[in-house]
């Protein structure tokens, strides 16, 4: 039996790893119709998503001002 030469697999130059990582960072594989796609990552502050991040952070005047009315938590006074 003859010996078949096996090709090393070529080592990744410092710009395809950045580009990798980039693209890591950017974007996402999620399945749809049992297909594997590739989507943008949705934005996130501080690891929490935007819509979280304002809801715990926003205060009510900057809700109103925004017309985000269904985020306002009205003051509970003991009445119904």
């Amino acid at each position: 039996m003859k010996d078949k030469k096996v090709k090393k697999k070529r080592k990744r130059t410092a710009a395809e790893k950045a580009a990798k990582k980039r693209r890591q960072l950017e974007y996402m594989y999620v399945f749809m119709n049992g297909k594997q796609k590739r989507v943008k990552r949705p934005l996130t502050i501080d690891g929490m998503d935007s819509d979280e991040f304002i809801r715990q952070n926003a205060d009510s005047i900057w809700l109103h001002q925004n017309e985000m009315w269904e985020y306002i938590d009205l003051p509970s006074d003991g009445h119904d």
